[in-house]
């Protein structure tokens, strides 16, 4: 009745060796091929999504990143504008009739005339005008890097959540063709009295436990599609393709480097800087508005049977409000620098915590891989082919032997989700640095 009386626990153990194999293959930076355990032909996999293309594309489109980037042109135009003089000023007018530009016939206090002012800020004043527009500007700059950094590890984290999807899937799916072969051993053993119902409803269950398994992490891997496609300003069903095989990089650096490097690399310390620089000129300007700007201007007057006329004034403002005005113009901007130097001061603390729980992360994940694919996963394999041999003579039972198969699973698949841990914790180390941790 059954085709699958011929499958024994040896041919299951040949195949779980097979697994095994597959999976120390994948451990070891190759990507285990998308073939089954049970020689049914594979279907053409699909394109291959590369890391390097997705973060190029996203640079170039990212909405976020191009309004930090136009914002910056934005501010850089302000500059040439502050440092320029004021526009001046033309009229002209009359003096005589009400009609424009008619005057009295013999009334010498008649006249038409075309003058010009221009406004001359005090020697200074413009200078300082436009270094606070370029220190704006270079505030905006490490604005725009601190946006492009976080966009581009976003990327680089939905990608990693995307491949530890797909791998778990691979792996869950292979688990799952080996346990229907497990199913078929329990329930020739029933028919031939050496086992019981009770077994193959137990691997039934935990089968199903499976499909549950594989829903979740196509789930996960719908969601970490869509944030990419976001991320990408593409639709968020568009196809991205299969993922990279995963690789470790290699760390490279103590926290004392990453401090080191963080200091002068942090778009938000830079930022603090470059907003502390602004509101000291802004504390120059202040105290020079004590000064005054002037006015000059030139008036030609032409009066109908008399000599025409030229005039020449200068003019000033006098700051005789500057209890008000100047002084507290003065206290603005100290106190906007005390704030800016505050502001960076709390940033180096935050950032040094930052780097310090992403660096242990990534070294906690690390360690954990190691001993996931070097002594777990092994051991844990060795387990269960034990346990295989047991069941086979009748000195394990059942549910132990499900125990020992779920469990290693459990750990191939925890050796990738520390693998995951690992690319995330560097990508956003990244931020911070500048470096490039992860390609």
């Amino acid at each position: 009745m059954y085709g699958s009386r011929k499958l024994t626990v040896g041919s299951f153990a040949i195949l779980l060796l097979a697994a095994s194999a597959a999976f120390a293959q994948g451990t070891s930076g190759q990507q285990a091929g998308p073939g089954n355990s049970s020689g049914q032909q594979v279907a053409p996999a699909e394109p291959r999504a590369s890391l390097n293309d997705l973060l190029m594309e996203a640079e170039a489109k990212n909405p976020a990143i191009q309004s930090a980037s136009h914002k910056v042109l934005s501010l850089r135009a302000r500059v040439p504008q502050a440092r320029t003089l004021p526009d001046p000023v033309a009229s002209v007018g009359w003096m005589g009739s009400i009609k424009p530009f008619v005057t009295q016939q013999g009334d010498p206090s008649s006249f038409r005339s075309i003058g010009a002012t221009q406004e001359i800020p005090y020697p200074g004043k413009l200078k300082l005008r436009g270094q606070i527009a370029d220190r704006e500007a270079e505030a905006a700059w490490w604005d725009y890097e601190a946006t492009r950094r976080s966009v581009l590890a976003e990327v680089k984290v939905a990608y990693y959540d995307y491949g530890f999807a797909t791998k778990a899937i691979e792996i869950t799916y292979k688990n799952k063709d080996l346990l229907e072969k497990l199913i078929k051993i329990a329930r020739v053993r029933y028919q031939v009295g050496k086992g019981i119902q009770q077994d193959v409803l137990r691997a039934q269950v935990e089968l199903s436990k499976l499909l549950q398994q594989i829903t979740i992490l196509e789930q996960q891997k719908r969601t970490a599609q869509a944030r990419l496609n976001t991320l990408l300003l593409r639709s968020p069903e568009d196809p991205i393709g299969s993922p990279e095989a995963p690789q470790k990089p290699d760390l490279g650096y103590s926290l004392d480097q990453i401090y080191q490097i963080a200091l002068e690399k942090d778009p938000g310390l830079q930022r603090g800087q470059r907003m502390i620089e602004q509101n000291q000129y802004a504390v120059n300007l202040a105290q020079k508005q004590y000064r005054p700007d002037f006015a000059v201007g030139f008036q030609y007057l032409n009066r109908p049977a008399m000599p025409e006329m030229y005039g020449a004034t200068v003019s000033l403002n006098i700051p005789v409000f500057y209890k008000t005005r100047q002084r507290e113009g003065v206290r603005e901007a100290t106190e906007g620098l005390v704030s800016a130097e505050r502001s960076k001061e709390d940033r180096r603390t935050t950032l040094f915590f930052e780097i310090k729980e992403l660096y242990l992360a990534a070294k906690s994940a690390d360690d954990l891989a190691k001993l996931y694919s070097e002594a777990i996963v092994p051991q844990s394999s060795l387990a269960l082919e034990s346990a295989l041999a047991s069941y086979q003579v009748g000195s394990l039972d059942f549910l132990s032997l499900i125990t020992d198969f779920t469990t290693v699973l459990e750990y191939q698949v925890g050796y990738y989700e520390q693998l995951t841990s690992y690319e995330k914790a560097l990508a956003r180390l990244e931020v911070n640095t500048g470096l490039d941790l992860t390609r």
